[in-house]
Parts: C-alpha cells; sequence; structure tokens
C-alpha cells in the first residue's frame, strides 16, 4: 500500500488529503485565520478572578476571556511563575534552567485567589479551542510536542507511552532519556519511538530544547501583553508529524511556503526521505488534478456507491450513526444468494472502514448487514472489518455480527466530525427554476472581462469554470479563449475547476484572491 499527502492551501483555509493507493481516506479542512490553534502559548495577563468557581479569566488576545482552572496550573506552577518573573526582570539574560532550583509543587487543595492576582503576567498554553461563544481553555502545564517526544518543563520525570508494551523496550527508552535529557526538563516518549536510534531521540531533543529557549526569548523582549511565545507548527506540519511513515511515496503541497514548512520538517526527521515533498505548479486546482475533488463529492452524502450497483446508506441519528448495506442492482454470483450476500458484505466492509476515518464518524455505529445463513460467513466480515480496521488511528471496539445481521462498533472521535455538503445550489437562479439562456453564457463571461480589462485595469487574472464549459471555451484552432486573449491580452488564463457548477464562475488575480465579479441579480 501507498500512502500520498496533498495539501491544498487556498487564501481561506487550507485542506489536507490522505490517500492510500489513490483512494481518499482522510480529509482534515482548517481555516487559515484560526490563530487559537491547541498548543499555542501566550504570555498573558489575568483579568478576573472566580473564587467561587476556583478558576481565573485570563486575556490571550480572543475577543472573550480565556479560561483557567487553579487544577489546571500544574504542578510545576510555581517553579514556571519564579522563572517568568525572573526573565521578565532581567531583559539582557534568560536564566538557565537547569541552574533553577525547582520549588514545591503546586498544593492540589489550594485556590486561585492565593495564587493569582488580577494583572499578573502568566506563561499559559491553548488547551481546547474557542468553541460557539466560548474563550479558550487554558493550561499553564506546558508542553511542548514533536513526533518522537513531549518535553514537559520543570518536570524531572521520563515516561514513556503504555502503547510500547516490551518491558525491555521500555526499560531501554527510559533509561536513553534519562542520559540524555537535561536537568529539570520532564519527556513523556510517545508510541512511534519505539526502536528508533539514540540519534534521531537526541536530534528531536535538541529541536524541543530550542522551542523552549525560543519562547523564552519572546518572554524576555515582550513590550506588550498578551504575547504569543510559541506557535504550534502548521496544519499541514502537525497532520504530517502524526501520520509520517517510511511508505509515504509523494506529499503535494500547492503554496511554496508551507512546502518549505513541510520540506523543512521532514528533513529534520527523516533526512533520506526529503525527496518526496514537492511542490506543485500545475495549473488545474491541486485536489482536482489527484482526482478528489470527485472522491469527495462521492464520498459524502447519504448514498455511497462502492462496486458492482452495491451501497450504503449512511444515517446519523442523535445518539448513534446507523448504516445499511443493499446490494442494489448487482449482477447475481452464480454460486447462488449466500455466496452474493458475502461478496456485498465484504465490499461494504472495506468501504465503511475508509468512511468511518473519511468523516470522523464517533460513537456508536450500528451496521444492518445482508443476512447470511453460515456462521463462517459471518466471522469472514468480521475478520476483514477487524483487519481493515487495524490502519484507524482512533480508539475503535467491533463486536461480531448477531444473528440479525447487525455489527456494532464504538469509535472515538479524533478530530470536530467532517460534514462536507455534495449538493450545489444552482448558481444562476437560485432556486427560482429559471435562467438565462445557457447559450449566452459565454458572452456574460466576456463581458467580465472587459469590465476587467478596461474599467478595473486588471490584465492578469484566472478564470474558473466548469470542465464542460472549459471544454468548450477551449475548442478549436482558433477558440473562444484565444480570441479573448487577443482582444483582451494574454493575461487572461482559463481553468477548469471541478468544484464549480455547470454555469458557476470565479475570477482570481494574480496572487490566487477572488475578484467579486457576481451581478446583483446572482446575489438575489
Amino acid at each position: 500500500m501507498t500512502s500520498e499527502l496533498v495539501v491544498d492551501v487556498q487564501p481561506k483555509e487550507v485542506s489536507i488529503a490522505l490517500l492510500e493507493d489513490k483512494s481518499l481516506v482522510e480529509l482534515q479542512s482548517e481555516g487559515r485565520n484560526v490563530s487559537f490553534s491547541v498548543g499555542n502559548m501566550y504570555l498573558g495577563r489575568v483579568k478576573k478572578l472566580m473564587p467561587g468557581l476556583n478558576a481565573c479569566f485570563v486575556d490571550v488576545g480572543y475577543e472573550k476571556d480565556a479560561f483557567l482552572h487553579y487544577l489546571d496550573l500544574g504542578p510545576q506552577f510555581n517553579s514556571l511563575e519564579k522563572f517568568v518573573k525572573q526573565t521578565l526582570s532581567d531583559r539582557k539574560k534568560i536564566t538557565n534552567i537547569g541552574k533553577a532550583t525547582l520549588l514545591p509543587d503546586l498544593d492540589k487543595d489550594g485556590t486561585i485567589a492565593n495564587t493569582l492576582k488580577v494583572g499578573q503576567e502568566v506563561v499559559v498554553q491553548i488547551a481546547k479551542e474557542p468553541i460557539s461563544t466560548k474563550g479558550p481553555r487554558l493550561t499553564s502545564e506546558i508542553s511542548f510536542a514533536g513526533r518522537y517526544l513531549v518535553l514537559i518543563p520543570f518536570n524531572d520525570k521520563v515516561s514513556v507511552s503504555q502503547k510500547i508494551k516490551s518491558s525491555e523496550e521500555r526499560a531501554r527508552l527510559k533509561q536513553l532519556l534519562q542520559s540524555i535529557k537535561p536537568k529539570n526538563f520532564g519527556v513523556i516518549v510517545r508510541t512511534v519511538a519505539e526502536g528508533k536510534r539514540v540519534a534521531e531521540l537526541d536530534g528531536e531533543l535538541k529541536v524541543l530544547l530550542r522551542q523552549w529557549e525560543e519562547s523564552m526569548v519572546k518572554v524576555q523582549k515582550a513590550t506588550k501583553y498578551p504575547t504569543l511565545i510559541y506557535e504550534e507548527t502548521s496544519r499541514a506540519v502537525a497532520m504530517l508529524r502524526d501520520l509520517f511513515n517510511p511508505s509515504f511515496e509523494n506529499i503535494y503541497v500547492n503554496d511554496e511556503t508551507v512546502y518549505k514548512e513541510i520540506k523543512d520538517y521532514v528533513t529534520l526527521i527523516a533526512p533520506e526521505r526529503e525527496g518526496i515533498v514537492k511542490h506543485y505548479k500545475g495549473q488545474l486546482p491541486i485536489f482536482d488534478n489527484f482526482a478528489i475533488t470527485k472522491q469527495i463529492k462521492s464520498a459524502f452524502g447519504k448514498t455511497i456507491s462502492y462496486k458492482s450497483g452495491a451501497y450504503l446508506i449512511i444515517e446519523h441519528t442523535e445518539a448513534l450513526h446507523v448504516v445499511d448495506v443493499n446490494s442494489g442492482n448487482r449482477t447475481k454470483n452464480a454460486n447462488g444468494q449466500e455466496a452474493n450476500a458475502l461478496e456485498v458484505n465484504l465490499g461494504a466492509a472495506d468501504e465503511l472502514a475508509r468512511q468511518l476515518r473519511l468523516r470522523d464518524m464517533g460513537g456508536i455505529i450500528v451496521v444492518d448487514f445482508i443476512d447470511m445463513g453460515e456462521a463462517a460467513n459471518r466471522q469472514k466480515v468480521y475478520e476483514r472489518m477487524t483487519a481493515n480496521m487495524q490502519k484507524d488511528r482512533a480508539r475503535h471496539n467491533i463486536l461480531p455480527l448477531s444473528k440479525f445481521g447487525l455489527m456494532q462498533i464504538t469509535r472515538q472521535r479524533v478530530r470536530p466530525a467532517m460534514d462536507v455538503n455534495t449538493s450545489e445550489v444552482c448558481p444562476t437562479c437560485y432556486g427560482k427554476g429559471t435562467i438565462k439562456s445557457s447559450i449566452l453564457f459565454t458572452d456574460t463571461l466576456e463581458s467580465k472581462i472587459d469590465y476587467l480589462v478596461n474599467k478595473l485595469k486588471i490584465k492578469n487574472f484566472s478564470l474558473h469554470i466548469h470542465p464542460y464549459v472549459a471544454a468548450f471555451v477551449n475548442q478549436g484552432l482558433v477558440s473562444l479563449k484565444r480570441k479573448w486573449q487577443m482582444k483582451y491580452g494574454f493575461g487572461i488564463k482559463v481553468v477548469p475547476s471541478q468544484k464549480l457548477a455547470f454555469l458557476e464562475y470565479v475570477f482570481y488575480d494574480k496572487n490566487g484572491e477572488e475578484i467579486d465579479m457576481k451581478e446583483e441579480l446572482d446575489h438575489k
């Protein structure tokens, strides 16, 4: 199996698609204006104490003040607070944490009023992003996450992931980290560190220590509060950190800045694999080029076809997800109904495992497979589903098929559920049911181009239109596109985009920013 990562960087959002054997299995999307990401650290200021809640509100630059509970201050808060005060008082030299004396742990039964005061500067880390009207949730137990290790300042312990089962390997890793980590730093060893060499772990430890030092330099130089002192790696790099494995063949990125970020990261963790990161410079949108847009449109929605006419129906209720397996109009198996049902159910197990990861369906999932009379066949479907789900990073539990042909699955959600609306609103009538004559559509486009070039004086731009319309515009020796270029200049590019509906169009300037050229009538 080969894995590829495709990163689509747009002005407003970044979308990341994970392909396994060219099939889309994970999709993540995040707005670029989201600055309050989990892991970001701030030098904030206490705004208000809430003794009744044993918590306080801290200003970290969000419209709503962030929430910090006493228990989230962390056992080492006293040591951190003392270090931050020293750093703020001495603007020339940063105290070496290794020489610092650790203060006693924070009293678990203490109160926020006796620990903090209004106006005090505190170093905090985002533990939970803002949701709806609530501000971010904070912690003062700061940590720096890498691929193999998590670095925790003012803590002297080394912990090893429980998922590493071998007692010899756990002892090796613990002893190894105890010998290379600096004083007054704690380390959590992640599961992927199993079997790794000293050089790899030491290299990452140095990177995490540098991140700590750079964040303290920002604390020292802070002139206003709040100040961002450490920013979690970009979404693309963060996902890569959790997913990266030697089976990755290619990582395609359509933005030069993000391309450099990812290349630097891969060079850092796997220097021999840096060649897999490629900068996509094609004219087609990157998701269209790798057939991802088409897969998104076919994979989300209520009905999902998978092979030979068979299909799944996925319904989401308040308490659970319900999946119904249908054989549809597929050709019947020559060996009879039982063999036919087994074939359809095995295909459904393959597609469902992909859908669970793709949509990140969490909670209870009940699957109604086609009835099979033989217990051995039910066992085959269960084993296929179990094997398929081994690639799933989320914790899950699968029960064998009941005598009614039902399978129950529980699955932990890794991230917010991905919900993609695959239906398209008519871009020309907006539900009225009548549109301008479609043969006049190219005349409308030409009038927009004329207005752009002659009135707005924009000479270089790209026009994104549906692939069918693009084929019409490009056809012939002297195509319509060529006529436009001869009349209005050769800065005009026509790009087919599968995201757009049939008579939809979007103009972009040379920097990739959208130029709003819709008529008032279009907005009604």
